[in-house]
C-alpha cells in the first residue's frame, strides 16, 4: 500500500500532511524525553560540581535564551513547510547541494552522540549486571535494541518517549526526596562548589553547546505540529523543564553526594532502580539521535544521486554504525567532541533564520507549492554565499575563546549570511535546477 509506504518512510522527502499532524503533547512528551537522558545528568552535575547553586542557575538561563529563541524560530519554519531540517535547508539558504552537504553534518553529529549515548547506556546494563555481559557485548545489544524502534519510524518514538519519561521523572522524584531526607534545600542552595571551579561562560557554553544540535534539528519533530502555538508550548515547555529543571536537579544532587559522577549519584538517591531507570532513559534520546541521522542520509543521497531510499533501510546501516562506534569507545571522546559540534553545528540555524525569516528568498515557491501539498518544483543548486558564512561562522568560534564560542559562530554565520546576500543579491538564483522531489509524491 502506498499509504503504508509512506508512513514507514515518515515523509522523509515530502512534506507531512495535515492528516499526519499529531496533537501538542505527543511532540512535547517526545522534546521532553530529548532531555531526560544521562547526557543531561551530566552536564548538571557538572556544573554542580563547578558552581554554586546560583551561578548553576545563571549560566542555565542564559544558555537557554539562546536555545528556546533558535529553537521556536526553526521549529516555526518546519511546522509552516511540514519538512525535516534537512530538507528545509534546500529552501533556506543552502540549495540542493548544499543541504546534501548539510544532511551528511547532521549525520556525522547525530551518528557521534548515538555512540556517546549507547556507550553510556551499555555500560550501565553491564553495571547492572554485574558486569556479566561485558562492555562491547552490552553495547552492541542496546545498540541494536534502539536501532529496531527507530526503524518502525516517528510513532515508535512516542511510544518510547510514555515509557522512558514518566520513568525518569519518578527516578528523579525519589532521589530528590532521598536527597532532601539528609540535606536542607536551604543548605545544597547555599553550599560551595564541591569540585574545582567553573567560569560563567564555560558553563553557558557547555548549556548552549549540549543541544544546540538538538535545537537545530526542531523541525524533524515541529514538523508533525498542528500550529504555532503548539510549537511554541512544545518547545518552551520542554527548554524549562528538560533543560533549566533537569540541570538544576543534577546541580543539588552533586551538591548532596559531592560527586560528579552522575551513576554515582543515582546510584546514591535513588538507589539501583532508579540507576536502572535514568539508564534506560538514554534510549529516548538515542532514538531521536538515529531518527535525524537517518533523514539526513536520506536527503544526502536523494541529492547526490538521485535515489529515494527507503528510511528505515538507511536506520539499520546507521545505527550499526553508531554501535560500532561506542563499542570502539567514542564515549572517550565526550568533551572535545561536544566542543567541535558547539561551533560547528549553530551556523547552519543563523543561516537558515536570517534567509527564511528576514531575507525571505524562497518563501514565495514554498508557499505556492505547500498549497499544492508538495515541493517546490525549482530550488538552487548550490549557494556560495551560505557556504561561506557557514565556515567563517565556524572558524569564529572554534578560533575566538571570548563570549560563548556556539552563539558567537551562530551570530557570526547569520550576519556573514545577511551581508552577503546582500551585496550578491537576495533573490535566488536565476540558474535553478529542476527539483525531481515531487516523483516521490
Amino acid at each position: 500500500m502506498a499509504g503504508h509506504s509512506k508512513m514507514a518512510d515518515d515523509f522523509s522527502l515530502t512534506r507531512v500532511p495535515k492528516e499526519a499532524r499529531v496533537p501538542m503533547w505527543e511532540i512535547l512528551v517526545i522534546r521532553i524525553g530529548a532531555f531526560t537522558s544521562l547526557s543531561q545528568f551530566i552536564l548538571g552535575a557538572a556544573l554542580g560540581y563547578g558552581m554554586t547553586f546560583w551561578d548553576a542557575a545563571l549560566a542555565s538561563l542564559l544558555g537557554c535564551i539562546l536555545l528556546e529563541v533558535i529553537t521556536f524560530l526553526i521549529g516555526i519554519a518546519g511546522m509552516r513547510e511540514g519538512l525535516s531540517t534537512s530538507m528545509l535547508t534546500r529552501w533556506t539558504g543552502f540549495g540542493k547541494y548544499g543541504s546534501s552537504m548539510i544532511g551528511l553534518v547532521i549525520a556525522v553529529a547525530t551518528i557521534g552522540w548515538f555512540g556517546v549515548q549507547n556507550s553510556i547506556f551499555g555500560q550501565g546494563l553491564n553495571d547492572a549486571l554485574g558486569g556479566a555481559l561485558g562492555f562491547p557485548l552490552s553495547a552492541t545489544l542496546t545498540g541494536l535494541f534502539v536501532t529496531a524502534i527507530v526503524v518502525f519510524g516517528f510513532k515508535w518514538l512516542g511510544l518510547t518517549a510514555k515509557i522512558a519519561v514518566p520513568g525518569f521523572l519518578l527516578a528523579v522524584a525519589y532521589g530528590i526526596y532521598n536527597v532532601f531526607e539528609n540535606h536542607s534545600l536551604s543548605e545544597l542552595i547555599a553550599s560551595a562548589a564541591p569540585g574545582p571551579a567553573l567560569t560563567l561562560g564555560t558553563a553557558a557554553t557547555m548549556v548552549a553547546g549540549s543541544f544546540m544540535v538538538g535545537a537545530v534539528l526542531t523541525p524533524d519533530m515541529t514538523r508533525y505540529c498542528r500550529s504555532g502555538k503548539d510549537v511554541l508550548w512544545s518547545t518552551l515547555i520542554s527548554v524549562v523543564i528538560g533543560e533549566i529543571g533537569i540541570n538544576l536537579i543534577a546541580v543539588l544532587m552533586a551538591h548532596a553526594v559531592q560527586s560528579s559522577d552522575v551513576v554515582t549519584i543515582a546510584l546514591q538517591t535513588s538507589g539501583w532502580l532508579g540507576a536502572a531507570t535514568v539508564v534506560f532513559a538514554t534510549v529516548k534520546i538515542n532514538d531521536i539521535n538515529l531518527y535525524s541521522a537517518s533523514l539526513g542520509i536520506t536527503n544526502f543521497i536523494d541529492s547526490i544521486f538521485g535515489k529515494n531510499v527507503n528510511r528505515g533501510f538507511i536506520t539499520l546501516v546507521v545505527g550499526v554504525v553508531g554501535t560500532v562506534l561506542s563499542v570502539l569507545g567514542i564515549l572517550d571522546q565526550f568533551v572535545n567532541f561536544l566542543i567541535f559540534l558547539g561551533v560547528w553545528v549553530p551556523p547552519i540555524a543563523g543561516i537558515m533564520v536570517v534567509d527564511y525569516f528576514i531575507l525571505k528568498r524562497s518563501r514565495a515557491v514554498l508557499e505556492e507549492s505547500r498549497k499544492r501539498g508538495a515541493l517546490p518544483d525549482t530550488c538552487e543548486s548550490m549557494n556560495p554565499v551560505a557556504l561561506a558564512a557557514w565556515a567563517l561562522g565556524f572558524f569564529t568560534g572554534y578560533l575566538f575563546d571570548w563570549g560563548i564560542p556556539s552563539i558567537n559562530s551562530l551570530v557570526a554565520s547569520g550576519i556573514v549570511y545577511y551581508l552577503g546576500m546582500k551585496l550578491f543579491g537576495s533573490a535566488p538564483d536565476a540558474k535553478l535546477t529542476k527539483s525531481d522531489l515531487n516523483r516521490a509524491g
